[in-house]
């Protein structure tokens, strides 16, 4: 009589990863996470549902550690188009049990963008509970919003940079004078130099916003290339 063998059960590969909040010396006064924590799951969570474009893996382990290391309540971001951001905010938060409730703002169904993305707006997100999808002006929106909930402690922004100075600093500003324990990402925030002549006005639109705040933020930036993201958070030293 033959005997037969059977395999093992193989478990998906995400069940694998840890459930361990993978933020380190939460005491301390230096940003610091598991590296190898979130590499795992950015790799087998994040990229197999979002790709990494426009995120590459060291901006999507930055949201990651940003969203594990302040565990917001309230998470605002605006420029939708298909969902791609709060998806991720929603995993890293679904993944590592973080109570936080998710904004996402897009512009008005008629607004005229080359990147509105009209039917497909919020996609990646649709049917999400803890995903509120709105339109309008996104900080506006957002302000609107923190105030009506209570005007909560340590919100986390995010802010599609757009290579623009402007608008990247208006946001700013209008964020950090009413909120000032806020985390916010900025996205295209990546510097080369002037002589380059381009994506220089994010990067620069966060050193004036900060110029007149000496001490009171820090800043965290994914460095490497291009489209670049930096965290500024509260200065707790």
């Amino acid at each position: 009589m033959r005997l037969r063998l059977r395999r093992p059960r193989q478990r998906a590969p995400e069940a694998t990863l840890s459930r361990q909040n993978p933020s380190k010396n939460v005491a301390g006064t230096e940003f610091e996470v598991d590296n190898w924590a979130i590499s795992e799951f950015v790799r087998l969570k994040l990229v197999p549902l979002v790709g990494t474009h426009p995120f590459p893996l060291n901006e999507l382990m930055l949201l990651t550690a940003a969203v594990c290391r302040f565990q917001p309540p309230q998470i605002f971001d605006w420029g939708t188009h298909i969902g791609k951001s709060a998806r991720i905010f929603y995993e890293c938060a679904a993944h590592y049990g973080i109570d936080t409730e998710i904004h996402s703002t897009d512009l008005p169904d008629a607004a005229d963008h080359p990147e509105h993305p009209h039917a497909q707006r919020g996609v990646m997100v649709a049917g999400l509970s803890a995903v509120s999808l709105h339109q309008g002006d996104g900080v506006n929106v957002s302000l609107d919003i923190w105030r009506s909930r209570g005007r909560k402690p340590t919100p986390l922004f995010f802010l599609d940079g757009d290579h623009a100075y402007e608008s990247v600093l208006r946001e700013l500003e209008s964020i950090l004078n009413e909120v000032p324990e806020a985390i916010v990402l900025v996205h295209d925030s990546f510097y080369q130099s002037a002589d380059a002549g381009y994506n220089v006005g994010p990067h620069k639109a966060i050193e004036a916003a900060l110029a007149h705040r000496p001490g009171a933020y820090r800043v965290l930036r994914s460095g490497l290339g291009l489209p670049g993201l930096s965290l500024l958070y509260p200065d707790r030293r």
